[in-house]
């Protein structure tokens, strides 16, 4: 079966196989074991020399890889869980980020930090958290987050390509979804938009998908997301024309910075309605920040708008507490509800 996890593994091995330059470096990524969810499997033996174990140091881990990035070579980092992104975030926002536009661009940092988010999976606090949202808006850095609609792997083989500093956003429970092709999704149209992407290298790097019942009547609210919460988001999206007779029309991003919010500005445009919807925490999330420029640029054609992430607590071990913590897809139902039928509605 195509997964995303064999998308992104046959991306990478492409990368290997055409570019001599491309280096994998992080923690255990060797075989037999091949990297903690085993998107590197095959590749140490394939590429011996390209495939770099390293000791446990996520901060020199990705300081190496600057360097090695500044003199050429396109380095790809795995760090082990997207908690772990905290280690290095003084390497990626106060330096690596920064170098190009601090030596007028006589370097590139031409370099791809890979990392398993989110929850789901019963690992606790330290090793179920959300946390891209605190990498957005650091200038020169773009973080990309596929999900299961398109090409992962053609987006993370855009990413090795360009000549940016990159966060790889992967979801955990992505990594065993069968892409979607058209055909496994017959009750939606999707529409893939590439025009208002940005240019990495020669590619357009970020589509985003439209989804829209076939044949429903004019969406009434547009539910904007990305990564696994686009699987919650399809499901609700279904349950809510055929159990509630409320249409929506889902976007799905895939880049979250720099914004480009244009596929969610012709939707709300169209509906008045905007729900943003994140696996992070609530708070000062990416959702706020969707609403915020969506507000800014639509002004009163945006009607309503609301967003849904994580409580404000850490993610607990236990499976009950940590589905209690974490959006679902009857709190995305329940808010298009209350949104298009208001407080009152039962």
């Amino acid at each position: 079966m195509n997964t995303v996890l064999n998308a992104l593994n046959s991306a990478l091995k492409k990368a290997m196989e055409s570019d001599q330059r491309v280096i994998l470096i992080g923690e255990d990524l060797l075989d037999p074991y091949g990297g903690a969810f085993k998107v590197t499997r095959g590749l140490s033996i394939a590429f011996p020399d390209r495939v770099l174990a390293t000791p446990i140091s996520e901060a020199g881990i990705v300081g190496v890889a600057t360097g090695m990035a500044m003199r050429g070579l396109r380095p790809v980092v795995e760090i082990m869980f997207g908690d772990f992104v905290t280690l290095v975030a003084d390497q990626v926002i106060n330096h690596a980020a920064k170098f190009s536009w601090m030596y007028n661009e006589q370097v590139k940092v031409p370099l791809v930090i890979r990392t398993p988010m989110g929850g789901r999976r019963g690992y606790g606090p330290t090793h179920s958290q959300s946390l891209e949202k605190h990498f957005l808006g650091v200038p020169g850095l773009r973080v990309l987050a596929p999900s299961s609609l398109g090409d992962p792997g053609k987006l993370l083989l855009q990413a090795i390509h360009s000549e940016e500093v990159v966060l790889f956003v992967e979801n955990k429970l992505l990594y065993a979804v069968n892409i979607k092709e058209p055909a496994a999704l017959p009750d939606f149209e999707i529409r893939q938009s590439d025009g208002d992407t940005y240019e990495m290298g020669s590619v357009n790097a970020s589509p985003s998908y439209t989804l829209t019942i076939k044949g429903a009547p004019r969406p009434v609210l547009t539910l904007a997301t990305y990564g696994y919460m686009a699987e919650l988001a399809i499901e609700a999206a279904f349950r809510l024309a055929f159990d509630h007779e409320i249409f929506i029309e889902l976007v799905v991003l895939t880049q979250l910075a720099p914004f480009r919010l244009e596929p969610v500005l012709t939707s709300v445009g169209k509906t008045g309605r905007l729900l943003a919807a994140e696996e992070g925490n609530h708070a000062l999330g990416w959702g706020a920040e969707v609403i915020a420029q969506a507000a800014e640029t639509l002004g009163s054609q945006l009607r309503k708008a609301d967003r849904l992430g994580a409580l404000n607590l850490p993610i607990p071990s236990s499976s009950a507490l940590e589905q209690t913590v974490l959006p679902s897809t009857n709190a995305l139902i329940h808010k298009a509800i209350h949104m298009v039928k208001g407080s009152n509605y039962d």
